[in-house]
């Protein structure tokens, strides 16, 4: 194995394929040449050979994925080992690990000065969407009888423009509920903003009621 080689329990698939072989039919290959390399896979996780050395992991004592196979846990690390090191991720975006386990820690200036235009996302996503709206003071673009349409300017990325909507019907202690709906920076109407959530234009969505 040269020295870019690595393995370990990514070896198991083609290593167990030859272990079947060679209980199935032992006339045909053996596993013995490879039972170091075998036990190996059943116990670490990547490993390095070298001339006088050998460089070995553990595996992982936790791994979380989203349903893209991305790395992402809500709560903890995507990713922990034994020894407590770890990757905290969200949907695939490695982030600070206060990100994950301490979210009503994040501020609006933190948000408005993280340079990295992913990690920004998943902090807006984390801080909520229509409260970041509300407190960097964001634009009321128009409204009219659909709802609200507000719109906030965020560093080397597109606006975040949202419609604010409120069920017409009351709850029982008689409040209405209000919704944000995420809408592309395009639309310049509340009207517009909600059309769009149906995939109609503006002139196609005239509702006669409100439910």
């Amino acid at each position: 194995m040269g020295e870019d080689s690595w393995g370990g329990q990514f070896d198991a698939g083609w290593l167990s394929y030859l272990d079947y072989i060679t209980r199935a039919a032992p006339e045909l290959a053996s596993s013995e040449p490879l039972q170091g390399v075998m036990l190996v896979a059943r116990s670490a996780g990547p490993w390095w050979p070298f001339d006088n050395v050998v460089v070995l992991t553990e595996r992982p004592s936790a791994l979380h994925r989203d349903q893209q196979g991305r790395l992402h846990h809500p709560q903890g690390p995507a990713l922990a080992y034994p020894d407590g090191w770890g990757v905290w991720a969200w949907h695939g975006a490695r982030v600070p690990r206060d990100v994950i386990e301490r979210p009503e820690a994040i501020s609006v200036q933190r948000i408005r000065n993280e340079p990295n235009t992913a990690r920004r996302r998943v902090l807006l996503e984390r801080y909520g969407h229509h409260r970041y709206l509300r407190d960097a003071g964001a634009e009321r673009l128009h409204t009219d009888q659909t709802g609200t349409l507000w719109r906030c300017e965020l560093r080397d990325d597109e606006p975040l423009v949202m419609v604010e909507v409120r069920n017409s019907t009351p709850e029982p202690d008689g409040t209405r509920a209000s919704y944000w709906l995420r809408v592309p920076p395009t639309v310049r109407t509340a009207q517009e903003a909600v059309a769009w959530t149906f995939g109609l234009d503006q002139g196609e969505y005239q509702p006669t009621a409100q439910t």
